[in-house]
């Protein structure tokens, strides 16, 4: 009865020590995740499959519009758990956004590097047919995205200083800037769609409206990613790790796309 007691008496001290700040094991517990995974499966490989095996365009108008709502669901709610909620694990930012950059870097890097052999090895290039690439079009996008990322980097600097009002006025130009040069692109495919010029004409058409779409995808990302740093900003809310990383992020986004602009439209 002793030893019961014993334990008991230990047991007590246990609860006690973790209802007062001991190390109590806790679960964290979020939707957002899930609801990502189902929303990009129906956005990309039901879709992809629907329309391109099964060749039935309802069904991947079905798969997208279920898809779309539930991955900017997904999207806000991880933002706004990151943005409302401690980390139990502080720093992890720091390591985890190089490692994405990282992955980033890779898949770009095999765009180009499948590029540069149909470049290399290719007869003639451009191959016969194809438009004259525009010159004055991409010097204009690269510099509104230089000024965007200075727009960017004045946004962190207000925030930084408590400045939550020159936050959202430097967010809301960058946020303009990225919108402009997606007009850009959107105005580019339609003048050279109208001269014929759609992936799978050519290697060299494929190749450009690949990279040049990757990379405006990455710049709607990070569009998304400011916007969900505005919002809150409006109700006087801000989170500076989160800011940095959208920020480097942003900036990375910017020193691809002079690769882009070098290797498709001035090689």
């Amino acid at each position: 009865m002793s030893v019961a007691k014993s334990h008991a008496s230990h047991g007590g001290a246990a609860d006690s020590h973790a209802h007062h700040g001991g190390h109590e094991h806790h679960w964290e517990t979020s939707l957002a995740p899930l609801a990502l995974v189902v929303g990009v499966v129906c956005l990309l490989p039901a879709a992809f499959i629907s329309y391109f095996v099964y060749e039935d365009l309802k069904l991947a108008s079905i798969f997208m519009g279920f898809g779309t709502p539930i991955v900017l669901f997904a999207v806000s709610k991880w933002v706004n758990e990151g943005m409302t909620q401690p980390s139990i694990a502080p720093g992890l930012a720091a390591v985890g956004l190089p490692l994405f950059i990282v992955s980033e870097i890779f898949i770009f890097l095999a765009m180009f590097a499948a590029y540069w052999m149909f470049r290399l090895f290719a007869v003639s290039w451009p191959p016969a047919g194809s438009p004259e690439m525009p010159t004055g079009m991409p010097l204009l996008m690269t510099a509104l995205l230089v000024t965007s990322s200075v727009t960017a980097h004045v946004a962190e600097e207000k925030e930084a200083h408590g400045d939550v009002s020159g936050l959202r006025t430097w967010l809301m130009l960058t946020i303009l800037l990225g919108l402009a040069f997606l007009s850009c692109t959107a105005y580019e495919y339609t003048h050279l769609i109208g001269h014929g010029f759609v992936p799978g004409v050519s290697v060299f058409s494929t190749a450009f409206f690949g990279i040049t779409g990757f990379h405006a995808s990455h710049v709607m990302v990070g569009l998304f990613a400011f916007l969900f740093v505005l919002i809150p900003a409006f109700r006087g809310r801000t989170n500076k790790t989160f800011l940095q990383c959208v920020s480097v992020y942003w900036h990375f986004v910017d020193v691809v796309w002079f690769f882009v602009v070098s290797q498709i439209y001035f090689w």
